[in-house]
C-alpha cells in the first residue's frame, strides 16, 4: 500500500531529547546534586511521570526538593525545559514530505505532560503535526504496542500505510511487528535514502 502517513518519535529525531541523561548532568553539576542520589530517584519515578501518573511537579517533588535547597523550584524547571533543542533540517525535511505527498504526521513520543506541553508549544509543531500520540495523554509507554495501536486507530490508517521514524532500534522493532515500517533515524542523510527507497522522495 502507499504510505499516507508518517509516524515520528520526538526526541531524538525532531528535537533534542526531553530530559535524558546528558540533562540530568547538567543539572547535577549546575545545582550541585548528589549524582548517585539523584539518578536512582529519578529512575525510580520517571516511568511513573511519563505515563502520566504524577505531575512534573511531584516528580520534582521526589527527585529533587525532598529537602531544601538553594534554588528556586522554578529555576529547576526552567532549566529542563531549556535542555530542548529543534533538529531544524529534520523538521523541515518532514514538513516537505507532508506538503508533497499530502501525508498525515503523528508524534508518538515517550515524554510527561508538562515537558510535552512546552516543547509543543515552544516549537510550533502543531504546524507540522496532525496529532500527538504522547505517553503522559494515552497512559501508555513504548514499547507497548497500544501505543502504536492507538495511533493507528486515531489516523484511521493501516499499518502497511505508515513509515515510523525513531532513534531506538527495540521501538523499531515493536513497529515492525505491527505491520509498521519502522526506520532507525541515526542521521538525516541516511534517513532521506530510506525514505526514497519507500518512494517518498
Amino acid at each position: 500500500m502507499k504510505i499516507n502517513t508518517i509516524f515520528t518519535d520526538l526526541g531524538g529525531v525532531l528535537l533534542t531529547n526531553g530530559w535524558d541523561r546528558g540533562s540530568r548532568r547538567r543539572a547535577i553539576d549546575v545545582f550541585k546534586l548528589d549524582p548517585e542520589e539523584t539518578e536512582e530517584r529519578h529512575h525510580l519515578t520517571f516511568d511513573t511521570y511519563e505515563v502520566g501518573k504524577i505531575t512534573l511537579d511531584e516528580y520534582l517533588d521526589r527527585v529533587v526538593f525532598y529537602k531544601s535547597r538553594s534554588f528556586s523550584r522554578n529555576r529547576f524547571r526552567q532549566f529542563m525545559y531549556d535542555q530542548s533543542k529543534p533538529f531544524p533540517d529534520m523538521l523541515e525535511m518532514v514538513q516537505r514530505l507532508k506538503l508533497k505527498y499530502k501525508l498525515k504526521v503523528a508524534v508518538l513520543s515517550n515524554e510527561g505532560r508538562e515537558l510535552a506541553e512546552y516543547r509543543i508549544r515552544q516549537f510550533k509543531l502543531h504546524g507540522l503535526v496532525d496529532f500527538f500520540i504522547v505517553s503522559s495523554f494515552v497512559h501508555f509507554r513504548k514499547p507497548d504496542a497500544d501505543i502504536f495501536r492507538i495511533a493507528l486507530d486515531t489516523a484511521q490508517v493501516k499499518p502497511e500505510q505508515v513509515v515510523y521514524l525513531e532513534d531506538r532500534a527495540m521501538f523499531v522493532q515493536v513497529a515492525n511487528q505491527l505491520g509498521i515500517r519502522g526506520l532507525r533515524h541515526t542521521d538525516i542523510t541516511t534517513t532521506i535514502k530510506e525514505l526514497k527507497k519507500l518512494g517518498l522522495k
